[in-house]
């Protein structure tokens, strides 16, 4: 071994992060690199490395070693040099750590790195590729520190500085603070825990990772739910004692995703609660990522799983109708009809956005039954504590007008209303009045939110068929047959395999949709949403359409630019925009 001429197995290929059937291996067989670095100080934004010592092994024998001094740039600070005995003069001629940095990933490539008190040794190495441009790869990095922490009692092991597990397991290698000397005893100390943690029941590498964080054992008894899963894109359900569904999600590789809730990965107090409950895993396995979020949605639906906190009630939104009655108004409601306006989380969000359409098209606010042929605004409250917008309008005849502006500017047939509601912002600026022009500007925002949201929802739940695809990554084609706005059917056409004949068969075999008259037919909201974005993703394109898709020419959509400025202008004031007469009237040009 040469301070400057490292010794060290060649490889050729750049450092890569260990896949999970990698992580599987026993630890006999798992090559470890351990490293140990001496430095300037502790800081690795300011220090700088002066040694890198490393040990290559697999099942206890040594496959190579790596030494060499490095040069920091500067001289070495008294209390360095008493602790390492390396002087400044020691580094004159040595190599920079651009130069040995790549030699050390080439060394350390495939392999797990290992090293006591890890953070300090991989966060002097990770700044020291930054400021080289040197990718840093995501290894599966080992903590001597944090596993004898985890293996030995306090009674037994007091301080776990390398220097006392070097003594307490009686290594042959002694502790110099010299880096490939600390890299040897390291070693031992790391053979030594494995061997104790092999009595646990500890034997590959993925057991390893997982016993290291605080987990139950009850908690880590349930990996085994997640052996028998494949590693394949769908969705899985965990149940319960009673065959209950206590919990859905999704993932792109379920034996992956499920084995995170039995690490110490998963913090969530409540789903640590659902995993002791657990009595197994369900899982349902999906062509691509579309189909398994739109099953996940129609199980949230069905199950109703009490750890899931969002998309369980999907059709329980909030929608704003028109009453059929003589002079109809309008009602916030949980179901959607034939003419509406939704969905809304919250009703109090739907009442404002309610309030401001009946100011904006002239709808009776006051709830005095009419009946037919009789006549409004006799029993309207007076101007002064807030009268009816249709106080004026008597005639039933008069009135249908008003109705009809609403419907019209749900289906996108007519911005009018918008319009108004954006000259009175402008009038409310002119007089002064800026809280109120900025109150009625963030009402008018959310109003040309839900139009365009509905609206857009609407095209897409209109088409009959739709038939897309999107590129795969590492070629062929994912493929989505939707049937107003539902998904029908899903498929892949692996690389190298002609498409159509896949398209032919997916549409034959494709569930069958019964639409209803709502203006999405019947679909969920989130479902037709989720599809949605995925049709307006990179690379996804249309195969063939029933019908054109199309947006209202005088739909909200095109109000968009107005809504995002409008939206700004609202968090950047605050909720405070008095004495700015900005906030208020700038975003009143609609182009």
């Amino acid at each position: 071994m040469s301070g400057f001429a490292p010794t060290l197995n060649r490889v050729t290929a750049s450092p890569r992060q260990l896949t999970f059937d990698e992580l599987e291996t026993p630890l006999s067989e798992t090559t470890f690199v351990i490293v140990d670095l001496e430095t300037t100080g502790t800081n690795p934004s300011e220090d700088a490395i002066t040694e890198i010592g490393a040990v290559k092994v697999r099942g206890g024998v040594v496959l190579g070693e790596m030494a060499t001094l490095v040069d920091p740039g500067r001289h070495l600070p008294p209390h360095i040099v008493r602790i390492t005995g390396i002087t400044t003069a020691m580094l004159v001629g040595a190599p920079r750590i651009e130069s040995v940095l790549p030699t050390f990933l080439e060394f350390a490539e495939g392999a797990v790195l290992v090293a006591h008190n890890a953070p300090f040794d991989t966060g002097f190495l990770r700044a020291a590729a930054a400021r080289t441009d040197t990718a840093w790869p995501r290894f599966t990095v080992l903590c001597t520190v944090k596993l004898a922490r985890r293996v030995l009692t306090r009674d037994e092991a007091p301080s776990v500085k390398l220097a006392h597990l070097a003594r307490l397991f009686a290594v042959d290698s002694t502790p110099t603070h010299r880096a490939l000397d600390d890299a040897r005893a390291t070693v031992e100390v790391l053979h030594a825990l494995i061997e104790r943690v092999g009595n646990q029941g500890v034997h590959s590498l993925t057991e390893l990772v997982d016993y290291l964080p605080d987990v139950s054992t009850h908690q880590r008894a349930k990996r085994s739910f997640a052996s028998a899963l494949p590693q394949a894109p769908g969705v899985y359900l965990f149940r319960g004692p009673s065959e209950e569904v206590l919990y859905v999600g999704t993932a792109s590789d379920l034996r992956r995703r499920v084995r995170t809730y039995f690490t110490g990965s998963e913090t969530r107090g409540r789903i640590k609660e659902m995993v002791a409950l657990a009595t197994r895993v369900d899982h349902v396995e999906c062509v691509h990522a579309l189909e398994a979020g739109v099953r996940e949605l129609r199980l949230l639906a069905a199950h109703t799983p009490p750890y899931n906190r969002r998309s369980k009630y999907p059709m329980r939104g909030w929608w704003i109708i028109l009453t059929d009655e003589p002079f109809p108004r309008l009602s916030i409601v949980r179901r959607p009809a034939e003419h509406c306006l939704g969905p809304f989380r919250t009703r109090s969000v739907a009442a404002d956005v309610a309030d401001t359409l009946a100011q904006a098209c002239g709808i009776r606010t006051c709830t005095t039954r009419i009946r037919r042929g009789g006549e409004h605004g006799p029993a309207c409250p007076p101007r002064e504590v807030g009268a009816c917008p249709a106080q004026d309008i008597h005639d039933e005849s008069d009135y249908g007008r008003s109705p009809d502006l609403v419907r019209a500017l749900w289906r996108g047939n007519t911005d009018e209303p918008l319009r108004a509601l954006r000259a009175r912002m402008e009038a409310l600026g002119l007089t002064e009045l800026f809280e109120t022009a900025a109150r009625l500007r963030d009402r008018t925002a959310e109003l040309t939110r839900a139009l365009a949201r509905m609206q857009r929802l609407s095209a897409f739940a209109a088409i009959d068929q739709l038939v897309l695809a999107r590129p795969r990554e590492g070629g062929g084609w994912d493929f989505a047959v939707i049937r107003s706005g539902r998904l029908a059917a899903a498929g892949i056409a692996a690389r190298g395999t002609p498409p159509m004949p896949v398209v032919e068969q997916l549409v034959l075999g494709a569930e069958t949709v019964v639409p209803d008259g709502t203006p999405l037919r019947g679909a969920s909201p989130e479902e037709a949403a989720l599809l949605l974005r995925w049709a307006e993703s990179d690379g996804c394109r249309i195969v063939s359409a029933s019908q054109p898709w199309a947006s209202p020419i005088r739909g909200a959509g095109s109000w968009r630019e107005w809504t995002a400025r409008a939206t700004a202008a609202h968090v950047t004031a605050g909720d405070h925009s008095a004495g700015d007469p900005a906030d208020a009237t700038t975003y009143g040009t609609h182009r």
